[in-house]
């Protein structure tokens, strides 16, 4: 039986995450007699169960409207897709049509330049061996054109035998930044010149610091870029925009000047299309690791520093709460007058438009239209000449590709559907917003309130009641915003009722809401989340009370762990993924340490050695305290390589759990991290948690 639910339990999951996400987008576009014809290329990501991997491809869309007219007329039926394999990073050249590629071969990596007849030029960026490999992630990395098109911008690893002196000092230990970050340790700036084919390592980049983001400066002889310092040492920067870092202007002779000033967090440059403003985000250094940022805008001319966005404390009448997410490569409109983003917006995401000279921001998904309403997220892909490319979705419906010209203040924009899914789901689902408590309210940030999203059947499956997962999101600070969530849409399509919590602490609910966590991690979040579910069960009487599960992963896995004890009576199972048991334990093996201090409202310093008193009050908020309590069956699934919490985390509380003959099942995925996101580990999690919960519920 248990074999036949399995392979009924796969085929579901197969079908929720096989559906594609648009993950980027270029627009380009040219006149041809009386019409403007205007190119859409999209990159596409989709999972392939039977290779276990993520596939990439690209599809292209030809919309056609009036010369000068920001209106679509005609969106033409797209093209074939067309599979992307080896590709790291690519950027499409401003003016004449050229596209560069870097390319992982397996052994070697390769840099392309690609035009309208073929394959231009080839550059083995290996067997140069300038550099080591070339950064790709989205925390360094990049592809910058110069101006003249005769040059390429990248960050790469600085080769190791430049490093290294005599055989004896291989063995020396190098740090790197943390989770996902692994053998990131040393980037340097480099510049392709490609009249001659040469690759250039520049120099002057200050010894104290690690560069990324890096983008030409106007001229194409200078750059800017973000530096991170990692002096004494480094912490752990994936999910982190708390890092001590700075705006840096370097010319082609190494002379390096600091933009930004000594102790923030900055990052996400972007230059205006007339090259006379740069902004970029800023926020706090230590603290929170994700926190309400603000925009700042850089005069290249004055070079004067003001704020076009500030931190948001509460939402504000408009629902606008303020900017958690980066910024996309493209986000200007044409005139440079106005700036595009996304958002966390309370319990969604959302697309807004900020006005340079009024400094008013706008919601640019409002309206009445049918479109509007459909969708709980929208995320910003690229704007280029005005038109917007995003990618909308909902918990019943899988990811969209919209396009739109940016209106005129005060209009609102005509959407065109240039891509839907190749299915919906008959699900419903609804934002829940939740109060505490008077004697849950916050004593230093009264009159917070929270929220859930709740997805669930149309009607239960078999029975007059729906067995409800309350499903708890890690950070703290992070966000689950009524989008396509694939394991939500899994559960769903299996009969449960899902309840995606936004405890206080959570991001787009303004900078008070997630300050207001402090100090009381394993208390207040812990009440935060019991509070939704009873409201939940209270305003949705199809849902069964007497059947309800947690599940949650990092900061997710301590809190339904913590539920598990702290309410005994109330969860009938538990599933945690790399969570957080023995928070004092957790101090020296975490690659963000810092956060183990502010978790109990201490202030971190590098040189901070622990007290008696700070791991007393680690533990005091840890679950750990509470195993004894604990009734509830719970499987823990962790990742052998996790950096962010160590997985003896997890066997610390299998141990006391098997000590207590208390029913715990433990699954080890030795080649995963602590997002568990290989692809073949996410189908081995999903199945396993069905089985368990179908088990005990």
């Amino acid at each position: 039986m248990e074999s036949m639910q399995a392979t009924h339990f796969t085929k579901v999951y197969g079908e929720v995450s096989c559906l594609a996400t648009p993950v980027s987008a270029d627009v380009r576009e040219q006149l041809q007699g009386d019409n403007r014809l205007i190119t859409v290329n999209a990159g596409w990501n989709q999972i392939d169960a039977v290779r276990a991997s993520r596939l990439c491809y690209s599809q292209q869309w030809t919309l056609i409207s009036a010369p000068r007219d920001q209106q679509i007329r005609t969106a033409l039926p797209p093209g074939p897709c067309i599979p992307v394999s080896g590709e790291l990073l690519s950027a499409l050249s401003p003016i004449g049509g050229l596209r560069a590629v870097v390319r992982d071969t397996g052994g070697h990596q390769l840099l392309e330049i690609w035009d309208h007849h073929g394959l231009r030029k080839c550059l083995n960026l290996t067997a140069l061996n300038k550099h080591g490999g070339v950064y790709d992630d989205a925390q360094f990395g990049g592809l910058s054109w110069s101006e003249c098109e005769s040059k390429l911008l990248y960050v790469a690893e600085k080769t190791k035998n430049t490093e290294e002196g005599s055989s004896w000092d291989r063995s020396v230990y190098r740090e790197d930044w943390g989770e996902t970050l692994t053998n990131k340790s040393t980037p340097v700036i480099c510049v392709v010149n490609l009249h001659n084919g040469s690759v250039d390592v520049l120099p002057g980049v200050p010894a104290d610091i690690s560069p990324g983001q890096a983008c030409w400066a106007p001229g194409s002889q200078s750059m800017f870029f973000i530096g991170w310092y990692h002096e004494p040492f480094r912490l752990g920067l994936k999910f982190c925009s708390n890092r001590r870092s700075a705006l840096f202007q370097l010319d082609m002779d190494g002379q390096c000047e600091r933009l930004t000033g000594e102790n923030l967090s900055v990052f996400c440059p972007r230059l205006s299309p007339d090259g006379s403003t740069l902004i970029y985000l800023q926020g706090l250094v230590f603290g929170p690791h994700s926190q309400c940022l603000s925009l700042q805008q850089l005069d290249l001319n004055s070079r004067t520093t003001s704020t076009l966005l500030d931190v948001v404390h509460r939402p504000q009448s408009d629902g606008f709460a303020g900017i958690y997410e980066a910024l996309p490569s493209s986000c200007w409109s044409a005139d440079g007058h106005k700036v595009v983003f996304t958002s966390a917006c309370q319990n969604r995401k959302d697309l807004f438009m900020v006005d340079r000279g009024s400094k008013k921001v706008f919601c640019l998904s409002s309206g009445l239209s049918d479109v509007n309403k459909k969708y709980g997220s929208w995320k910003l892909l690229t704007i280029q000449n005005d038109l917007m490319v995003v990618c909308c979705s909902s918990p019943n419906t899988p990811p969209s590709m919209l396009v739109g010209f940016l209106p005129s203040l005060g209009e609102a924009v005509t959407w065109h559907l240039l891509q839907e899914p190749i299915m919906t789901f008959d699900f419903l689902w609804s934002v829940l917003e939740v109060e505490p408590l008077p004697e849950e309210d916050n004593k230093h940030y009264p009159g917070l309130k929270f929220g859930a999203v709740l997805v669930k059947p149309c009607s239960p499956l078999h029975e007059a009641q729906t067995p409800l997962v309350v499903f708890i999101h890690g950070g703290p600070n992070s966000q689950f915003a009524a989008e396509w969530n694939t394991t939500t849409a899994g559960l769903v399509s299996l009969g449960f009722a899902v309840l995606m919590v936004n405890y206080r602490g959570s991001t787009g609910f303004g900078q008070d809401n997630i300050l207001s966590l402090i100090g009381h991690i394993g208390s207040q979040d812990v009440k935060d989340v019991q509070r939704a579910v009873l409201a939940a069960l209270q305003s949705h009487k199809t849902l069964d009370p007497n059947r309800v599960a947690v599940i949650g992963g990092s900061h997710g896995g301590f809190l339904s762990c913590h539920l598990v004890a702290q309410y005994p009576e109330f969860y009938r199972a538990c599933v945690a993924r790399n969570p957080v048991i023995n928070a004092a334990t957790l101090l020296g093996t975490s690659d963000i340490v810092d956060w183990r201090y502010t978790c109990v409202g201490s202030h971190y310093s590098y040189d901070q050695t622990p007290t008696a008193e700070a791991l007393a009050a680690m533990l005091e908020q840890s679950p750990i305290i509470h195993v004894a309590q604990i009734k509830a069956p719970v499987l823990l699934m962790l990742g052998g390589k996790d950096r962010r919490v160590s997985p003896y985390q997890g066997l610390e509380l299998y141990k006391l759990l098997k000590s207590r003959a208390s029913p715990v099942r433990l699954l080890w995925f030795a080649e995963d991290g602590h997002s568990l996101s290989r692809v073949d580990t996410q189908a081995q999690c999903f199945v396993n948690v069905v089985l368990w919960l179908h088990q005990y519920l």
